[in-house]
C-alpha cells in the first residue's frame, strides 16, 4: 500500500503500447507484473545507494497497481528530438548510466526472483547475451525511458526488463538507442547523419570505460543484434503489440542494423580502440 495521500484525480501518462501509466499527485500508478516485487526489491537498493536517478518504489495501491515515485522532467519520444540528440546529452546520459552501474554493485536478488523479458516462449539454440552477469541494470534505454532536466539526462524509468547482465552488455542497449547503432534509413531526423562511431567512443569516454571493456563492446552489439532478430519475431507471434511493430516495420529495421553493424564493426572497434 503506498504510503501518500490518495488524490482522487488521475492523469493519463501513457496509454499505447504495452500498458497504461496514471499520475496520481505525486506518484505514479502502473499494473503490476510478474517482476514487479523484484524490480521494487531492485528500485529500493537503488535509492539505499544514493542513486537518485530512478523511481522510489511505494508497494501497491488498492487497485493492485504498483506505485511509484512520480520523476520530475521531459521524456523525448521517437524519433529523437534534436535537443536530446547532441552529444553533450549522449556523454551525461553515460556519466548516469555509469552511476547506476556502480549502485547496482553488490546486489543480491531476492529469494525467487522473476525478471522481466519480452514476450515469447524461449529460443532454443539462441546464444546468451552474457556468458556470466556482473550486476542486474536497466537493459531498455529507448528514448522513452529517459528524463531530462535542464536539457540533459537526469533519471531512467520503466525498469521492467531490468536484469541480470554486464555493464558492457547493458552500454550496448545504450548505445543502439543512442549513438545509434541501426542503419541510417532508420534514424530520426536529428540523427540521419550522424557519425555513430564518434559517438561510440564518446558514450565510452564518458562513462569511463577501461580497454577491456572498449574491446567488449562491438561484439556484444553484433551478438544482441542477432538475438533480437530471433526474439523479435517470437514476441510478434504471441503478443498483438509486438505484432503490430513487426508488421509496420520492425523487422525491415532489424534486418537493415543488423547488416549496418556488421559493415561498419571496423571503424566502430578503430574509434574505440
Amino acid at each position: 500500500m503506498s504510503e501518500h495521500h490518495e488524490p482522487a484525480d488521475e492523469v493519463l501518462l501513457e496509454g499505447e503500447g504495452w500498458t497504461e501509466v496514471y499520475r496520481v499527485g505525486d506518484t505514479v500508478r502502473r499494473p503490476a507484473r510478474p517482476q514487479t516485487a523484484t524490480v521494487h526489491a531492485f528500485l529500493a537498493y537503488l535509492n539505499q545507494r544514493g542513486f537518485t536517478g530512478a523511481p522510489r518504489p511505494f508497494g501497491y495501491d488498492p487497485k493492485g497497481r504498483e506505485v511509484l515515485s512520480y520523476v520530475d522532467g521531459v521524456v523525448p519520444k521517437e524519433p529523437l528530438p534534436g535537443w536530446a540528440a547532441g552529444e553533450r546529452q549522449l556523454a551525461e546520459l553515460a556519466r548516469l548510466i555509469r552511476r547506476a552501474h556502480d549502485a547496482a554493485e553488490g546486489w543480491d536478488p531476492p529469494p525467487g526472483a522473476v525478471f522481466g523479458s519480452i514476450p515469447g516462449p524461449p529460443q532454443q539454440g539462441t546464444e546468451p547475451l552474457v556468458a556470466e552477469p556482473e550486476l542486474v541494470a536497466h537493459q531498455d534505454y529507448c528514448p522513452g525511458n529517459v528524463v531530462f532536466r535542464g536539457g540533459m539526462p537526469a533519471a531512467l524509468i520503466d525498469f521492467d526488463l531490468a536484469r541480470p547482465t554486464t555493464r558492457v552488455a547493458d552500454a550496448v542497449n545504450a548505445m543502439y538507442w543512442w549513438a545509434p547503432l541501426c542503419h541510417p534509413q532508420d534514424r530520426g531526423p536529428a540523427l540521419a547523419g550522424a557519425d555513430a562511431a564518434r559517438r561510440v567512443r564518446i558514450f565510452a569516454d564518458a562513462y569511463g570505460m577501461d580497454e577491456v571493456q572498449r574491446s567488449g563492446i562491438v561484439d556484444a552489439a553484433l551478438r544482441r543484434q542477432r538475438i533480437s532478430a530471433v526474439t523479435m519475431r517470437a514476441a510478434a507471434e504471441s503478443d498483438p503489440v509486438f505484432r503490430r511493430w513487426w508488421d509496420e516495420g520492425m523487422k525491415d529495421k532489424l534486418s537493415r542494423a543488423e547488416s549496418w553493424l556488421t559493415a561498419h564493426a571496423p571503424a566502430l572497434r578503430e574509434a574505440l580502440l
